[in-house]
């Protein structure tokens, strides 16, 4: 288990370029398997994830061609279904939630596919309804057989047909329209998750000669196709990693520069930070934070509480919620954090306490900030990082805090953020990693 070793008072400056997005990633990989030609991908994020699926692919029988560090060439012409009932694939997959998503794409093409149970970050339930309901929908049989522990989808063939999905899941959303772009018919997806992942994958598939209208919305026209082509895509700018070094920024005061950002795709979050004081220059693509001594919280027009919650798209994303939480530590005045879509993801608050944070835990989806202003810093400690999200929230946390601070099982940040050691210390972090 690898470790960060940080040293604490923090005062950064400079630019930085945020990676290519992590959970689009996952979802356009899962779309080479559509076609046998093959499809470009660049700024694909260098990420402990990103490297497992594509892992699964090769393993899979899909040749896969490294341009350069961020770029691969997929060519999915031929595919090892024996593979899909092996051992390996089971354990793999146990690794990365990511992995259900090859089930759209195998059904669609293949009118067959196989999955195991995924695995991924433990924030709580995530249920897999909304995936299994609308290739039920889409006339696919699902048997889940207790013996292997793998999920069997059989479909001879797809036939489009109106879903309305129980949750605006992003990646139900994204399994069932890769299964449908390849249906017979017409396909209605309403209560589609249409965050900019979905975006991206809808303009992907339409250039891999799909026909999907309504694109950006909740309500998803597809005419199938027959076949499916290959293309080139290029994956957005994180948007999590984007919000994570906005609050890195304000909890640290430092001087911080983000570059190539695509802002018109990052929705309301610039916002959400402008409501805890954060003052945000966006000049194009880029957003500058500059040093602020402090940073106050909105209060509501009737003076109550400022209340930020997560919702799905166009709503605030629940992977920044974490974020937000600890950047609210050093404000000036209290927030309400509800986080309404997963009940484990506020329990890392207990960190934070012990390091000097003044936050209520109300419940498992609600915590009450009451900021210290400045007037006391955190105290450095050893903590061991939950998830993605809140190891990040940790490590902001530790930059802000006096004296050393200890992340255990730091590999759970290096599932999602790229390089974050080196990047974070050519701003003037003092970040070591012990293995």
């Amino acid at each position: 288990m690898s470790s960060f070793i940080i040293q604490g008072n923090a005062s950064l400056s400079g630019e930085i370029t945020p990676q290519g997005a992590k959970n689009e990633a996952l979802q356009v990989l899962c779309a080479v398997l559509l076609t046998p030609e093959t499809v470009r991908i660049r700024n694909l994020p260098d990420i402990r994830d990103v490297k497992r699926l594509i892992e699964i692919l090769m393993s899979l029988g899909v040749k896969v061609t490294p341009i350069d560090r961020n770029t691969y060439e997929f060519t999915a012409d031929s595919i090892n279904f024996d593979y899909l009932k092996s051992p390996e694939f089971v354990k793999l997959s146990g690794a990365i939630r990511a992995s259900i998503m090859i089930l759209g794409p195998l059904l669609g093409r293949f009118h067959k596919a196989y999955a195991a149970k995924p695995g991924g970050d433990k924030i709580g339930r995530r249920p897999l309804t909304a995936h299994f309901e609308g290739f039920v929908e889409l006339g696919a049989k699902v048997n889940y057989n207790h013996h292997t522990t793998l999920f069997e989808l059989t479909a001879n063939p797809l036939k489009g047909k109106y879903i309305l999905l129980s949750e605006a899941s992003v990646t139900g959303t994204a399994n069932v329209l890769m299964a449908a772009v390849l249906a017979e018919g017409k396909t209605t997806i309403f209560n589609a998750a249409c965050e900019p992942y979905i975006y991206q994958l809808c303009s992907m598939l339409n250039k891999m000669g799909a026909k999907i209208s309504g694109i950006g919305s909740n309500l998803l026209t597809i005419e199938g196709v027959r076949e499916l082509k290959g293309c080139e895509h290029t994956i957005l700018p994180d948007m999590i990693e984007i919000g994570s070094f906005i609050g890195l920024a304000a909890i640290t005061q430092s001087d911080i520069t983000i570059r190539n950002c695509m802002c018109q795709h990052l929705g309301i979050i610039p916002s959400v930070f402008s409501k805890l004081g954060i003052h945000l220059e966006i000049k194009g693509d880029d957003i500058h934070i500059p040093h602020q001594t402090e940073y106050e919280v909105e209060t509501n027009m009737d003076g109550s509480i400022l209340t930020i919650s997560d919702a799905p798209w166009p709503g605030f994303t629940p992977d920044l919620i974490s974020i937000v939480l600890v950047t609210a530590i050093q404000a000036k005045g209290s927030v309400l954090i509800h986080q309404k879509m997963f009940e484990s993801r506020l329990f890392f608050v207990d960190k934070l306490k012990e390091m000097g944070a003044q936050i209520i835990l109300c419940d498992p989806h609600r915590a009450t900030v009451i900021g210290l202003n400045r007037k006391q810093k955190l105290r450095g400690t050893t903590m061991e990082s939950p998830d993605i999200r809140a190891g990040v929230s940790l490590l902001l946390a530790a930059l802000s805090a006096e004296g050393e601070s200890r992340i255990n099982n730091c590999e759970q940040i290096d599932r999602g953020y790229q390089d974050i050691v080196q990047r974070l210390n050519d701003l003037g972090a003092v970040i070591v990693r012990h293995d």
